[in-house]
C-alpha cells in the first residue's frame, strides 16, 4: 500500500505538498488537457518513430513480417489513413472513402512529411475542442461495415490514441526484429521530457 506523504488522509494515495489526491489535485489534468497532451505526446511518439524508421534499409521497410499490415511500410501508412479518417468523423467532415490498407505514400520521406502534417492538424483539432465539444456526439459509418455509428467525441479521442499506440508498438516490434533496437516510445518518458 502506498504511504501518505502528504498527509491528506486517504489510505493507498500518495499525496503531494499537502494536497488531496483526486481531481482536486493541482496537477490532476482535465479530460481536455489530457487530451491535448495525449495529441502532443502522438506527435512526439511518431517523430522518434519515424527517425528510427528512416535508418532502415529499403527491402527491411517494405518486408512483409507478419504484421496486421504486413510491413512497417503498410502500418505506418495505416496509422496515417486511420488517424485522416478519425479527424474527418471526429470534426465532422465525413468519409475519407480511403480502405484500412491503403498506402497513400509509398516514397517514405512523402510519408514522413505527411505524418508530420498530420499530427499538427491532430494537435490544432484537440487544441481547438472546448469542454462541452467532448460530450456532443458524431455520427459516421466504420470502414469495415456499414452500420450507422454514434459516438461521443471524448470516447472517439480516447479509442484513437489507443489505437495509435497499438500500431506504433507493432512498429517498435518491428523494427527490434529488423534491426535490434527500437526507441523509447513510453508516455512517460515523453512526460518526463515536457512535463504534460
Amino acid at each position: 500500500m502506498h504511504g501518505d506523504p502528504g498527509g491528506c488522509g486517504r489510505p493507498g494515495f500518495c499525496c503531494i505538498d499537502g494536497a488531496r489526491s483526486g481531481l482536486d489535485h493541482p496537477h490532476m489534468a482535465t479530460l481536455k488537457t489530457h487530451f491535448e497532451a495525449m495529441a502532443r505526446y502522438n506527435a512526439w511518439a511518431n517523430q522518434r518513430l519515424y527517425a528510427a524508421v528512416e535508418a532502415l534499409p529499403e527491402e527491411d521497410y517494405r518486408r512483409p513480417c507478419g504484421a496486421f499490415f504486413g510491413s512497417v511500410e503498410g502500418t505506418l501508412n495505416h496509422l496515417l489513413v486511420t488517424d485522416r479518417i478519425w479527424l474527418r468523423r471526429l470534426a465532422g467532415q465525413g468519409d475519407t472513402g480511403y480502405a484500412l490498407d491503403t498506402l497513400l505514400f509509398t516514397d517514405f520521406t512523402a510519408l514522413r512529411q505527411a505524418r508530420i502534417e498530420e499530427d499538427a492538424g491532430i494537435v490544432a483539432f484537440v487544441l481547438g475542442l472546448s469542454d462541452a465539444a467532448l460530450a456532443t456526439r458524431v455520427a459516421y459509418r466504420r470502414v469495415s461495415t456499414p452500420e450507422p455509428q454514434l459516438q461521443r467525441v471524448d470516447a472517439g479521442l480516447a479509442h484513437w490514441f489507443n489505437h495509435q499506440t497499438h500500431h506504433r508498438g507493432q512498429v517498435h516490434t518491428l523494427l527490434t526484429q529488423l534491426t535490434g533496437q527500437a526507441p523509447a516510445l513510453d508516455l512517460l518518458v515523453y512526460q518526463r521530457q515536457h512535463g504534460d
